[in-house]
């Protein structure tokens, strides 16, 4: 071997080091999208914990639209008064568990047609929407209480669907930015809204962005919301089957289409993302099942899937059915607030 031929060889080794570096890295992405077009192929490490919560005798459960986790790590739920509705009835539709079941506290008896959205944010206030309206001047608003049932806050106009700073049509959520900022994902569909709403921590507002349609930053039913550790918002746009991601002033960051066909969202403290879907079928999103994809809100990740408890329902029909919205606690356990099958599942690992 001469010593200039020395250099050409190890050139060639390098080229072909990178060749194969290029090769596992396109056969890694083909397995990712495999994997995140094909729930089957993620592991499911959770299990379903039976008869968990404990409603009082003769309360049973109606459609659950959400729920979420406090920092003492109680289920916060809103429901729908042991019904598909709360026209007419008595029940209190927000429900307070202890990680054991118990049922802790209950309010908001009379006050809402549709319970939608429920947020806690980090001093326990609990943020509710009302995305229906209807008789007694009722719908289009967003409340505020503290964790004993005070009522601190109310946006919005009772029976007025709008679009300007002070109305909303058929809000569906609000999460809550680490300085107190609101955002509001606000329109159901139909003739409602396509956007975001920024506010202030009072309530006043600061901008909005947002229309119906498929673009970046455009929607379809934005469903539910969400923020990262970095404050990222994440948006479930559910009738364009992404998430879309944005920075608080409302730039455009990235959609994603891995994780189905998003009605509820989570994202814990260590990023790890919980999107529910409820609609996936063969009409809505071939190619992805209802049920739970989890992952991460860092890199998109799809990770793992909890198939909807009904396999594969009515494929060819456009009805809803698995959970719509989703939280997660601090060990891990999972939770469904299944609208159609009206439950809340507990899934552990």
């Amino acid at each position: 071997m001469s010593l200039s031929a020395l250099p050409l060889r190890k050139a060639v080794g390098v080229r072909f080091a990178l060749a194969a570096c290029v090769i596992a890295l396109f056969a890694w992405g083909a397995a990712t999208n495999a994997l995140a077009s094909d729930p089957g192929a993620l592991p499911n490490p959770y299990r379903v914990v039976d008869n968990w919560a404990k409603l009082p005798d003769g309360r049973h459960w109606g459609q659950v639209a959400t729920v979420d986790v406090d920092s003492h790590g109680n289920l916060w739920v809103f429901e729908r008064c042991g019904s598909n509705t709360c026209l007419n009835r008595s029940e209190d539709p927000i429900l307070e568990f202890s990680p054991s079941g118990a049922l802790l506290t209950s309010f908001g008896s009379g006050m809402f047609l549709s319970p939608h959205g429920l947020t806690v944010d980090k001093d326990g206030n609990i943020w509710v929407t009302e995305a229906q309206e209807g008789p007694g001047v009722k719908g289009h608003q967003i409340f505020k209480f503290s964790p004993d049932g005070t009522l601190l806050m109310t946006l919005g106009k009772a029976g007025v669907p709008g679009d300007g700073p002070d109305t909303f049509n058929r809000p569906t959520d609000v999460a809550v930015g680490k300085h107190g900022d609101l955002f509001v994902s606000d329109g159901h569909g139909d003739n409602s809204n396509a956007r975001i709403v920024k506010l202030t921590k009072d309530g006043k507002f600061i901008k909005a962005w947002g229309k119906k349609g498929t673009g970046p930053g455009e929607f379809d039913l934005p469903h539910a919301l969400a923020m990262d550790s970095k404050g990222r918002l994440f948006v479930a746009d559910r009738n364009n089957s992404r998430i879309q991601i944005f920075d608080q002033d409302g730039k455009f960051l990235a959609e994603w289409r891995q994780f189905g066909r998003p009605s509820g969202l989570f994202i814990d403290q260590h990023d790890t993302l919980y999107v529910a879907d409820s609609e996936s079928n063969n009409i809505r999103n071939p190619g992805f099942k209802r049920g739970i994809y989890i992952g991460s809100a860092k890199d998109g990740k799809v990770t793992a899937f909890i198939p909807n408890p009904e396999p594969d329902p009515d494929p060819d029909k456009t009805n809803s059915s698995a959970a719509e919205g989703v939280a997660a606690d601090a060990a891990g356990n999972v939770y469904a607030a299944e609208v159609a099958g009206r439950a809340l599942k507990k899934y552990s690992r």
